[in-house]
Protein backbone atom coordinates (compact mmCIF):
# COMPACT_ATOMS: atom_id res chain seq x y z
CA UNK A 1 0.00 0.00 0.00
CA UNK A 2 1.47 3.62 -0.60
CA UNK A 3 2.25 5.28 2.28
CA UNK A 4 3.54 8.48 3.40
CA UNK A 5 7.12 7.70 4.53
CA UNK A 6 6.99 4.79 1.20
CA UNK A 7 7.27 7.85 -1.00
CA UNK A 8 10.22 9.79 1.14
CA UNK A 9 12.00 7.08 1.40
CA UNK A 10 11.97 5.93 -2.55
CA UNK A 11 12.71 9.72 -3.17
CA UNK A 12 15.30 9.75 -0.81
CA UNK A 13 16.69 6.24 -2.97
CA UNK A 14 16.24 8.02 -6.49
CA UNK A 15 18.75 10.96 -4.99
CA UNK A 16 21.03 8.59 -3.54
CA UNK A 17 21.09 7.02 -6.54
CA UNK A 18 21.50 10.19 -8.68
CA UNK A 19 23.45 12.08 -6.46
CA UNK A 20 26.05 8.69 -6.71
CA UNK A 21 26.27 9.40 -10.52
CA UNK A 22 25.81 13.17 -11.06
CA UNK A 23 29.52 14.33 -10.62
CA UNK A 24 29.32 17.97 -8.56
CA UNK A 25 25.91 18.62 -10.56
CA UNK A 26 23.22 20.42 -8.81
CA UNK A 27 20.34 17.82 -7.63
CA UNK A 28 17.16 18.78 -6.67
CA UNK A 29 13.74 17.87 -5.47
CA UNK A 30 11.07 19.01 -8.16
CA UNK A 31 7.47 18.04 -6.95
CA UNK A 32 4.44 18.75 -9.11
CA UNK A 33 0.50 18.42 -7.17
CA UNK A 34 0.92 15.87 -4.65
CA UNK A 35 4.19 15.26 -5.59
CA UNK A 36 4.99 18.82 -3.54
CA UNK A 37 4.15 17.16 -0.42
CA UNK A 38 6.34 14.13 -1.16
CA UNK A 39 9.96 16.70 -2.57
CA UNK A 40 9.16 19.00 0.96
CA UNK A 41 9.06 15.71 3.27
CA UNK A 42 11.92 14.27 1.37
CA UNK A 43 14.21 17.68 1.54
CA UNK A 44 13.78 17.87 5.19
CA UNK A 45 14.33 14.26 6.05
CA UNK A 46 17.58 14.89 4.24
CA UNK A 47 18.54 17.75 6.19
CA UNK A 48 17.65 16.95 9.35
CA UNK A 49 18.33 12.63 9.57
CA UNK A 50 22.03 13.38 7.34
CA UNK A 51 22.72 17.07 7.88
CA UNK A 52 22.69 17.51 3.71
CA UNK A 53 20.84 20.25 2.11
CA UNK A 54 19.54 19.83 -1.38
CA UNK A 55 20.81 21.86 -3.86
CA UNK A 56 17.18 22.96 -4.28
CA UNK A 57 13.55 22.51 -4.02
CA UNK A 58 11.13 23.18 -6.91
CA UNK A 59 7.26 22.82 -5.75
CA UNK A 60 4.36 23.32 -9.34
CA UNK A 61 0.95 23.70 -7.74
CA UNK A 62 1.46 22.96 -4.24
CA UNK A 63 -0.66 23.28 -1.15
CA UNK A 64 0.20 23.73 2.34
CA UNK A 65 -0.88 20.12 3.24
CA UNK A 66 -3.10 17.22 2.22
CA UNK A 67 -5.59 18.37 4.54
CA UNK A 68 -6.15 21.87 3.70
CA UNK A 69 -5.87 20.68 0.28
CA UNK A 70 -8.40 18.42 0.38
CA UNK A 71 -10.37 20.93 2.09
CA UNK A 72 -10.03 23.49 -1.07
CA UNK A 73 -10.07 21.36 -4.17
CA UNK A 74 -13.50 22.46 -6.32
CA UNK A 75 -14.37 19.34 -6.54
CA UNK A 76 -14.64 19.05 -2.76
CA UNK A 77 -17.22 22.20 -2.88
CA UNK A 78 -20.72 20.69 -3.51
CA UNK A 79 -19.78 18.07 -0.59
CA UNK A 80 -18.43 20.23 1.87
CA UNK A 81 -22.13 21.58 3.06
CA UNK A 82 -23.48 17.28 4.01
CA UNK A 83 -22.65 15.94 7.47
CA UNK A 84 -19.46 13.86 8.07
CA UNK A 85 -17.44 15.57 5.17
CA UNK A 86 -14.88 16.20 7.61
CA UNK A 87 -14.38 12.92 8.48
CA UNK A 88 -15.12 11.05 5.64
CA UNK A 89 -12.93 12.87 3.64
CA UNK A 90 -10.99 15.38 5.27
CA UNK A 91 -9.67 13.05 8.08
CA UNK A 92 -9.36 9.84 5.89
CA UNK A 93 -5.66 10.79 4.91
CA UNK A 94 -4.92 11.59 8.71
CA UNK A 95 -6.37 7.79 9.15
CA UNK A 96 -4.28 6.28 6.47
CA UNK A 97 -0.96 8.31 8.25
CA UNK A 98 -0.53 10.89 4.79
CA UNK A 99 0.02 14.35 6.29
CA UNK A 100 2.11 15.87 3.60
CA UNK A 101 2.94 18.69 5.97
CA UNK A 102 4.72 20.69 3.61
CA UNK A 103 3.76 24.45 5.28
CA UNK A 104 5.78 22.59 8.37
CA UNK A 105 8.34 21.35 6.09
CA UNK A 106 9.24 24.20 4.76
CA UNK A 107 9.93 25.80 8.26
CA UNK A 108 13.22 24.03 8.89
CA UNK A 109 14.46 23.82 4.74
CA UNK A 110 17.14 26.40 4.34
CA UNK A 111 18.14 25.43 0.44
CA UNK A 112 16.55 27.47 -2.38
CA UNK A 113 13.09 27.04 -2.60
CA UNK A 114 11.02 28.16 -6.13
CA UNK A 115 7.42 27.93 -6.31
CA UNK A 116 5.24 27.79 -8.95
CA UNK A 117 1.81 27.99 -9.27
CA UNK A 118 -0.76 29.00 -12.30
CA UNK A 119 -3.49 31.40 -11.73
CA UNK A 120 -5.67 29.19 -13.43
CA UNK A 121 -5.45 26.69 -11.66
CA UNK A 122 -8.39 24.59 -10.93
CA UNK A 123 -7.12 21.71 -9.00
CA UNK A 124 -5.29 23.01 -6.46
CA UNK A 125 -6.20 27.35 -5.60
CA UNK A 126 -3.25 29.27 -6.27
CA UNK A 127 -4.28 30.82 -3.13
CA UNK A 128 -2.10 27.75 -1.34
CA UNK A 129 0.34 28.20 -3.13
CA UNK A 130 0.77 31.39 -2.00
CA UNK A 131 0.15 30.44 1.88
CA UNK A 132 2.89 28.23 1.66
CA UNK A 133 5.19 31.23 0.48
CA UNK A 134 4.77 33.03 2.90
CA UNK A 135 5.18 30.72 5.53
CA UNK A 136 8.54 29.57 4.08
CA UNK A 137 9.57 33.59 3.69
CA UNK A 138 8.24 33.93 7.30
CA UNK A 139 10.96 30.99 8.34
CA UNK A 140 13.56 31.56 6.11
CA UNK A 141 16.56 33.35 7.22
CA UNK A 142 17.49 34.06 3.86
CA UNK A 143 14.31 35.58 2.46
CA UNK A 144 16.35 35.72 -0.89
CA UNK A 145 16.25 32.10 -1.08
CA UNK A 146 12.33 31.65 -1.19
CA UNK A 147 10.74 32.53 -4.92
CA UNK A 148 7.14 32.84 -5.94
CA UNK A 149 6.02 32.89 -9.54
CA UNK A 150 3.05 32.77 -11.17
CA UNK A 151 1.48 32.18 -14.11
CA UNK A 152 -1.06 34.33 -15.92
CA UNK A 153 -4.68 33.06 -16.43
CA UNK A 154 -4.20 33.78 -20.26
CA UNK A 155 -1.44 31.54 -20.86
CA UNK A 156 -3.99 28.54 -19.46
CA UNK A 157 -1.33 26.56 -17.80
CA UNK A 158 -3.80 25.31 -15.82
CA UNK A 159 -3.02 22.78 -12.99
CA UNK A 160 -0.78 20.82 -15.66
CA UNK A 161 0.96 22.42 -18.33
CA UNK A 162 3.51 25.06 -16.16
CA UNK A 163 6.64 22.56 -17.31
CA UNK A 164 4.81 23.06 -21.09
CA UNK A 165 6.05 27.24 -20.54
CA UNK A 166 8.73 27.82 -22.96
CA UNK A 167 10.04 30.75 -20.39
CA UNK A 168 10.30 27.99 -17.60
CA UNK A 169 14.37 26.96 -17.67
CA UNK A 170 15.03 30.65 -17.77
CA UNK A 171 13.08 31.26 -14.77
CA UNK A 172 14.45 27.90 -12.63
CA UNK A 173 17.95 29.66 -13.34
Amino acid sequence: HPSESGFTTDVLALYDWAKARSGNSTVLFWGHSLGTGIATNAARKLQEERGVQVDAVVLESPYTNIREAAANIPITKIYRQFPGFEYLILDSMARAGMFFRSDENVKVLGCPLLILHAEDDGVLPPELGHKLYETARKAYKDKSKVKFITFPQKLGLGHDYISFNPELPALVK
